[in-house]
């Protein structure tokens, strides 16, 4: 079997929900008999994540009525995805259903917990949706619009003051005429009480954006052998939590059972919009712009009805801050009514505009997408055009300028756009939901920069198209300077020529054993001979002194944290210089270690980044070793396929460049340090973490050195038998991220080393009385100083 065909696999064995309840449960379970669940350290198959509270009577009452829920008219088959359960019935309390659907899932009563966990997820939706419904039909209400004075937010000295006391009678009567209807259009909607009787704590919608019952519900299916909807539930759940291992590894036994379809991973809780979208760019990609087109509409409505049913939560009780967030955010209120209505209305169109940002964010990713809009615009009008459709590629076209109003690019499609048009058409304008969605979005931004400037508040601007005539002069400066403000791990890597290196291994007594293209990937190398197998025993001696000496850095010992099967042990260059300074260890491993970290980016810059220099990130000497009676039919990764600057998503095949990824590495370098042992070889593979490109086999003195982003997927077969070691290095373009205990290490051993001189030179007699040349114990003293230091910089 080739390499191009391995696939990285693990043996089939159940799947584990891992993420245990919040504490928020007991806030609503207190309405209940017994206890709220208590979470386990480390739940498992075969046990329940947390025990079940309470009487076996009280028990032996819940499940017959957990069950009812279940019952489905006579002959009626199991609901395909997340039917409702009760047709027409308003929505429960989400917070004791999920509360309810746990306690059902700790009994192992898992076709109950199914029931209580989609209607727990179903009535939250529904509670959203009543709100936006709500929400639109108000604003429409006769006299419940808030005074346009308001909504207008104008500078104090623009025009004359309306009468005193008229704005206050509108404000109040607009509010009192917009609550009732709400609270009526509420009580319709979700039953008596309206969203008072279902209103939740922040705890709980946190739980629910993170997708946790989804971690419940594929357990549950699975219990059930319905492996459709587990699949279902585990990818539902690993889209929003990209880095969770433990889902990552039910991900992969799932696609290798036979009774799931690769239809079976399915997003059930993406916004419509996400997927249309995605569609839109596939068929573009594949130059079809007339199917594209609906679906590049769609897309686009779907966004704009998403920030709606957002800015509709904005307004909901659930919504309100703590008194730490008002103080973070400046809209705390000290003062009286006027200044609790400014903070409260201050945060409402906080969070309005952060919806922006929200719908252009992908489930599970930190970033959105820049210019959402404008570019969903921009495609419109190039596909529009591309099939002769010029009055609409006109209409999208001015929409981008409404954003952008000097866009060059803009500018000139719409110039060949009227061109060969003809005639003019004096009706044709830009898009009215855009116009809508901007002139809304000034107006709120103009409120919150007053708020800025006159209350104290604080506002980021989601939006890089604000006019700047619209923040108020005393702001523009700080914000200038804000948004300059352009982190290194986002600047875009440029092609870097391979000039140079070959002298450098020249010096070094290097070979290049393996480039790109021999890897089947890009900016890739194998270098032999940065080692002699002597100096590769005296790492291999100094990891074992070490953690002889219990000294362990990095892990916590024992266990791996990627596999149970392997023991890992962690060495940084300030432990080891510590270690020997101390005495633990020998001096000459913690040096030699220095060298050769400074040795590989020397080598690693000269290969990959002659004309930009690369600084150490971290240095890690780490072990892992097989323990011995775990190996049998063993098949999990000692460590899963990754990347090293970015989030791995295997299903899409993207590597998203936002924390927890170290963003800030650059290259990546392995050097190890022997080869007696079994398994353990590096791998690359495709972006579906799935498919090896190259495999590399360990060896005393050889690097393995690539770049950090997700171009380069690797793991680690696992380690069956043996010890096996390496130096793992990291490389950073920025100054910044310079590793800092490189250079303390260096500075202890250098302090070492001059003590030891001192040591030697006292024990020494004088031979004659004359006066003696100044001793290294001054040069010392003079280097702490800051006078020139000795002439042996590296060690």
């Amino acid at each position: 079997m080739g390499l191009s065909h391995r696939r990285v696999s693990a043996p089939p064995h159940t799947p584990s929900a891992s993420l245990l309840p919040s504490p928020f449960l007991s806030l609503r379970l207190s309405f209940l008999s017994f206890p709220p669940p208590s979470p386990l350290s480390s739940p498992s198959l075969s046990s329940p994540a947390f025990p079940l509270g309470g009487s076996d009577t009280m028990l032996r009452l819940l499940r017959p009525l957990l069950l009812l829920l279940l019952l489905l008219p006579p002959g009626s088959p199991e609901p395909p995805g997340l039917a409702q359960l009760s047709p027409g019935a308003p929505p429960q309390a989400p917070d004791l259903l999920y509360a309810d659907g746990l306690r059902a899932y700790a009994a192992g009563a898992w076709a109950p917990a199914v029931a209580l966990l989609r209607e727990a997820l179903r009535s939250q939706a529904a509670l959203g949706r009543a709100r936006l419904d709500c929400g639109a039909s108000c604003a429409a209400e006769p006299g419940a619009a808030l005074p346009a004075v308001l909504l207008g937010a104008p500078e104090p000295d623009s025009g004359p003051e309306p009468t005193q006391g008229s704005w206050e009678q509108q404000l109040l009567r607009a509010a009192l005429r917009r609550a009732d209807c709400l609270t009526q259009c509420a009580a319709r909607r979700l039953g008596p009480g309206g969203a008072a009787r279902l209103r939740v704590v922040r705890a709980l919608r946190d739980a629910f954006r993170r997708r946790e019952p989804y971690n419940y519900l594929q357990r549950a299916y699975y219990q059930l052998k319905k492996l459709d909807l587990a699949a279902a539930a585990a990818h539902t759940f690993f889209v929003a939590n990209p880095m969770h291992l433990q889902m990552r590894e039910d991900m992969a036994k799932y696609r290798r059972m036979s009774g799931v379809q690769p239809q079976s991973f399915r997003d059930l809780e993406t916004p419509p919009h996400w997927a249309v979208y995605d569609t839109s760019l596939e068929l573009l990609g594949r130059q079809e712009a007339g199917l594209a087109l609906p679906r590049l509409e769609e897309a686009l409505q779907g966004s704009l009805a998403q920030m709606e049913s957002c800015r509709a939560d904005c307004e909901g009780p659930e919504e309100q801050q703590g008194a730490e967030e008002e103080e973070e955010d400046g809209a705390g209120s000290q003062g009286g009514l006027y200044e609790a209505i400014a903070g409260h209305w201050v945060r409402v169109l906080q969070c309005r505009q952060r919806c922006v940002e929200e719908t252009a964010t992908r489930p599970g990713r930190s970033f959105p997408v820049p210019d959402f809009l404008p570019s969903q615009l921009r495609r419109l009008h190039e596909a529009h055009a591309q099939v002769g459709n010029l009055s609409q590629a006109i209409e999208n076209v001015l929409s981008v300028l409404l954003f952008y109003p000097e866009d060059e690019a803009a500018k000139g499609a719409l110039n060949q756009y009227q061109a060969q048009l003809g005639e003019p058409r004096p009706g044709l304008g830009p898009r009215e939901d855009i116009q809508r969605f901007i002139l809304r979005s000034l107006g709120e931004k103009r409120q919150l920069y007053y708020a800025m400037e006159h209350l104290g508040t604080s506002f980021k601007d989601p939006d890089p198209w604000t006019p700047e005539a619209l923040i108020p002069e005393a702001l523009r400066e700080k914000l200038r300077e804000d948004q300059e403000k352009r982190p290194w791990d986002h600047e875009p890597p440029k092609p870097k020529p391979l000039t140079y290196w070959k002298d450098v291994l020249l010096l070094e007594g290097v070979t290049l054993t393996q480039d790109s293209r021999q890897l089947n990937g890009s900016e890739r190398a194998v270098l032999d001979g940065l080692l002699t197998p002597a100096e590769c025993g005296v790492l291999l001696q100094l990891s074992k002194d070490a953690a002889g000496a219990g000294a362990r850095s990095g892990y916590r010992g024992r266990r791996s944290p990627h596999t149970p099967h392997e023991r890992f042990e962690g060495l940084t260059v300030l432990k080891a210089a510590q270690l020997a300074r101390s005495g633990t260890v020998g001096s000459q491993g913690a040096k030699l270690l220095l060298e050769v970290s400074e040795r590989v980016r020397t080598l690693t810059q000269a290969y990959f980044s002659p004309e930009r220099p690369l600084h150490l990130s971290f240095t890690h000497l780490v072990c892992r070793s097989a323990i011995e009676g775990e190996q049998e039919q063993r098949m999990d990764l000692s460590h899963p396929v990754h990347a090293d600057n970015c989030v791995l998503d295997p299903d899409t095949g993207e590597c998203w460049r936002e924390p927890p990824a170290y963003t800030y590495r650059d290259y990546s370098g392995l050097l190890y340090l022997n080869d007696d042992f079994q398994g353990g070889d590096l791998f690359f593979t495709e972006p579906n973490a799935l498919t090896v490109t190259a495999r590399v086999r360990p060896r005393c003195g050889r690097l393995v050195a690539f770049s950090s982003g997700g171009e380069n997927p690797h793991g680690v077969w696992a380690v069956t038998r043996g010890r096996r070691c390496a130096l793992a290095l990291w490389h950073t373009w920025a100054p910044e991220h310079r590793e800092q205990e490189w250079l303390e290490a260096k500075e202890l051993l250098q302090e070492s080393e001059g003590e030891e001189e001192e040591e030697e030179e006292e024990e020494m007699p004088s031979k004659d009385r004359s006066p003696e040349p100044p001793s290294r114990r001054h040069q010392g003293v003079r280097d702490k100083a800051g006078k020139p230091p000795r002439a042996r910089e590296e060690l």
